[in-house]
């Protein structure tokens, strides 16, 4: 197991991780939580080279993509960089990649009862206002899960706050900060339930946050 103890803060700066083989041709990763090694709950960057595809597979327990970039495909249509996807439980597909792309992957993690399968370009999707000077983008919510993109103007600051159920964040641009520490882009933070920060940025910042969904015991 890796990174499987949910009451530990943990921060991962992705992009200094090596990439590492995946049982596929041409797919490398880097795992940042897994349970088994391939199966059960899993977070990681996938990349795909140029050509490279899955069998087809299903996913007994959901699957979240989000594109960090090129162009990621199934059966059912192309993504390009800033797509979000949520693969239900016991669905299933064939992935490839023309040209290339790189994925954060999260595996298993879907709440009993959430059956949604969510296809959202960001690139068109609407901003909406948060507090001061932060717009948000909700991408998906389910049972006090919520995931969205918050974009974060120079110079802004942010209440304290605890996070029920826990957070995530993966940077996307920029650099997101805490009185912990800094956090550049590709920057993976993983906070437990009812941790608290007070974060802020001095440059625009952009980042993909889930709330909500860690264990609370």
């Amino acid at each position: 197991m890796l990174n499987m103890n949910f009451s530990e803060r943990l921060v991962v700066e992705t992009h200094l991780m090596p990439w590492l083989p995946s049982p596929i041709e041409g797919i490398e990763r880097k795992l940042l939580a897994r349970e088994n090694a391939e199966s059960g709950h899993a977070t990681s960057i996938v990349r795909y080279a140029a050509g490279a595809r899955f069998a087809p597979h299903s996913h007994p327990h959901g699957e979240e993509i989000f594109v960090l970039d090129g162009v990621f495909s199934d059966e059912n249509g192309d993504y390009p960089a800033g797509s979000y996807i949520r693969n239900p439980a016991g669905s299933s597909h064939t992935p490839f990649s023309k040209r290339g792309c790189t994925l954060f992957v999260k595996c298993a993690q879907f709440t009993e009862g959430d059956t949604s399968s969510v296809r959202i370009n960001t690139n068109h999707a609407l901003w909406h206002p948060g507090q001061g000077g932060l717009k948000v983008m909700p991408l998906h919510s389910f049972e006090g899960e919520n995931t969205a993109l918050v974009q974060w103007p120079e110079n802004e600051r942010f209440l304290p706050h605890r996070h029920f159920g826990g957070e995530e964040i993966l940077v996307l641009s920029g650099t997101f900060m805490d009185e912990y520490g800094q956090y550049p882009a590709l920057s993976w933070l993983r906070s437990p339930h009812m941790s608290q920060h007070h974060p802020f940025v001095k440059e625009k910042t952009l980042i993909l946050v889930k709330v909500g969904h860690l264990p609370v015991a």
